[in-house]
């Protein structure tokens, strides 16, 4: 994890140094609180470290990096709008501390910056980098849509969920791993596989932060345990347990979704998800996205002493508590 702890303050340092103008302060004040929030970083970090494995000096893609912070930053802050949000990493959202007008036109400014950040990269590469990217972005965008319409719905499908979670999640790790690669020159095989390393392993992450979010240790998790339950979110526990539960359960978790007292409605979904192994079931799941994504690495024509830092990237998101 040296590496990663390296690169990581690195990518902070830069971050902050992402010039925005004074003025109009409404506009460009909410992106510099924003930036300053934190968060894993762990996409432009991939992007450093997709560059490393084929022999490329990380700082060469580093505006690469930034750019794909700088994107998902945007996103989260168009989420936040529609998620009726008002946290984001313990602090109050950019809609909240703003207004909704206010929020949507700084992070339209994020997006462009995005773009200028790219353009940054040697002129050979962008034509490559441009059509990941924006190949990537529609396919965020997608996946937002399919995360609102699940809301309204009653009949999602197991396979659709990991089809959305792909799209609102993967990609972007994928599309930060292959930006790496397409810097160093990487021929298009590899780069592909590099992807699919980082779409499953984006998967698997997904569904460990829903197996977290009702069964992490409240005093490591460091948010509300049960979230999602509370909030009635559609998550793989969910859609698993639904789709075992004997009509007797179906109800119950039919009437647990109207309880006001949280707490009883955490711990009886719990209890249910428990009695039907659901939680074993979604870790098996996971395990297999990411062993296919150790399998996609596996494939890529580099040292495996290479490839080390990557695993173990790997593991530590899969093994973590929070």
């Amino acid at each position: 994890m040296k590496q990663f702890e390296e690169m990581l303050a690195h990518i902070e340092r830069e971050l902050s140094n992402v010039p925005f103008p004074a003025s109009p302060a409404n506009l460009y004040d909410p992106l510099r609180y924003f930036l300053k929030l934190g968060g894993k970083r762990v996409r432009p970090v991939l992007t450093l470290m997709g560059a490393d494995l084929f022999g490329a000096d990380p700082e060469s893609a580093l505006h690469a990096a930034l750019s794909v912070e700088v994107f998902h930053n945007f996103s989260l802050i168009h989420d936040d709008i529609m998620d009726e949000a008002p946290l984001r990493r313990n602090q109050s959202t950019v809609h909240e501390k703003w207004n909704q007008n206010i929020a949507i036109l700084s992070g339209d400014v994020l997006l462009v910056k995005a773009y200028q950040l790219l353009a940054k990269q040697e002129a050979r590469h962008l034509p490559d980098l441009l059509n990941l990217f924006n190949t990537t972005a529609v396919e965020v965008c997608e996946g937002q849509q399919l995360d609102m319409d699940f809301e309204k719905r009653t009949d999602v499908t197991i396979p659709e969920y990991i089809e959305m979670i792909r799209l609102k999640t993967s990609v972007l790790l994928g599309c930060a791993l292959e930006m790496g690669a397409i810097i160093a020159d990487a021929s298009s095989e590899e780069r592909k596989l590099l992807y699919r390393f980082g779409e499953h392993i984006g998967i698997a992450f997904q569904i460990q932060d829903d197996i977290l979010d009702l069964f992490a240790d409240p005093e490591k998790f460091g948010k509300q345990v049960g979230g999602d339950v509370i909030a009635n979110k559609k998550t793989l526990l969910n859609l698993k347990a639904r789709e075992m539960a004997s009509s007797e359960q179906i109800s119950e978790l039919d009437q647990l979704s109207h309880q006001t007292n949280h707490t009883f409605k955490v711990d009886r979904t719990r209890e249910i998800y428990e009695e039907m192994g659901v939680r074993g079931i979604c870790e098996q799941l996971m395990e297999q996205h990411y062993n296919s994504a150790v399998d996609a690495l596996s494939k890529v024509n580099r040292p495996s002493e290479h490839k080390k830092s990557l695993l173990t990237l790997a593991e530590f998101l899969m093994n973590r508590e929070h």
